[in-house]
């Protein structure tokens, strides 16, 4: 779906209602804005650590010990603690 919003000069905008209702954003909330070459992406926090979640999967394979709770138990177990 595309929405033309407008940009007021003193930089804000609004998202449609029913878009901030799908999104979870009926009450406020906080979105994270990505710049890509192509252009703009606007994630919700839930969204944008589902991607990131997405990539560290495609770059481990899924593979537990290489998570970074895995990476930290194991420098607490070469450290000693």
């Amino acid at each position: 779906m595309t929405v033309q919003v407008t940009i007021t000069p003193n930089g804000r905008m609004s998202l449609p209602a029913d878009i901030r209702k799908r999104l979870g954003l009926a009450g406020g909330g906080a979105l994270l804005v990505e710049e890509t070459e192509d252009g703009v992406i606007l994630r919700t926090v839930a969204q944008s650590i589902a991607h990131a979640q997405a990539l560290a999967k495609k770059y481990t394979g899924g593979k537990p010990e290489a998570s970074v709770d895995a990476f930290l138990a194991r420098r607490r177990e070469e450290s000693g603690e």
